[in-house]
């Protein structure tokens, strides 16, 4: 029960993580996004920096895995979320964001070969339409007549360099140590987005902060960016990854509810049909997954008491 009430407060700072960025929408995004990795970074300092010290060595060794973990994930999602938020509406991209586990199994069918089935295929598709569902309000039969909000494209790009960022850890990460190898992805995100903001401040200029939006940066670098990792990674080591990630299907709810209480978007009836789809979809392909992981054990155990 204890890891159920932590995975339930990762989904409340995730779906806060795009409200948050959709309220400080006046902030360039490129300036929201190195706010927060900067603040991340100070606060995971004094965490990750003796064991990233330590293992300094496979960081070297390893540079390129990190490289493309930290320009998918780390630095190159966020901003794509924060500059999406500018144009599109926080529950089209809490939306568009569930549908992650679904692109990133399609990706490993097809860089990784990983054979899927029926019940994957069912989800994958079931999971994309109610995307589109939701980002065309219901009108998938005109969908090449429409013209694409800017955002929706941002956030469709985003959601591959997640999937992409998911393959990576789960092939590279183990050579890491956990908190060194997100504190160093975060400094270099830092010293990636670096130049970046300063030419978006050449351009648009330095922006005033505010209190609010200073409130709002620390919240992005503090809850979704340490604390909801840290409580997802101790409800991973009770429950089992499979079973945990489950719970990131709910995001595009609490963001719906959050989105129709705090920011007065108008959630239609189109847009909780498209989010059940969804959700629905992503279920199907993670159980899938899970019911293949269980068959596979038992047929290990079996040749072992064999």
């Amino acid at each position: 029960m204890r890891a159920y009430l932590l995975l339930m407060l990762v989904v409340v700072f995730y779906a806060g993580n795009i409200l948050t960025g959709k309220a400080l929408s006046d902030l360039p995004p490129l300036t929201i996004a190195f706010g927060r990795i900067a603040v991340a970074f100070l606060v995971l300092l004094p965490i990750g920096y003796r064991s990233a010290w330590r293992s300094r060595h496979l960081f070297v060794r390893h540079w390129k895995p990190l490289l493309l973990m930290t320009v998918t994930g780390i630095a190159g999602f966020n901003t794509l979320i924060y500059s999406a938020l500018q144009f599109t509406s926080a529950t089209n991209v809490s939306v568009l964001e569930a549908s992650i586990p679904a692109v990133t199994v399609l990706l490993s069918f097809w860089l990784l070969r990983e054979r899927l089935r029926p019940l994957q295929w069912l989800g994958i598709l079931l999971s994309l339409c109610g995307a589109l569902w939701v980002v065309t309000n219901g009108q998938l039969l005109r969908l090449a007549e429409m013209s694409w909000n800017i955002g929706d494209a941002l956030m469709a790009v985003g959601t591959v360099f997640w999937a992409v960022y998911s393959m990576a850890v789960k092939r590279y990460l183990h050579l890491f140590p956990a908190h060194g190898a997100v504190l160093v992805m975060t400094g270099l995100s830092v010293l990636c987005l670096l130049p970046l903001v300063i030419g978006e401040w050449t351009i648009v200029g330095i922006p005033p902060i505010s209190g609010g939006q200073w409130s709002g940066l620390l919240y992005l670098g503090i809850f979704p960016s340490v604390i909801a990792l840290l409580l997802y990674n101790r409800a991973v080591a009770t429950l089992g990854a499979s079973q945990a990630s489950v719970f990131l299907n709910f995001v595009p709810v609490f963001t719906m509810f959050g989105a129709y209480v705090l920011l007065d978007e108008a959630v239609s009836l189109m847009q909780v049909l498209g989010a059940m789809a969804v959700i629905l979809g992503v279920f199907f392909t993670t159980r899938s997954s899970q019911a293949s992981a269980r068959n596979k054990e038992r047929f290990v155990v079996a040749a072992d008491e064999t």
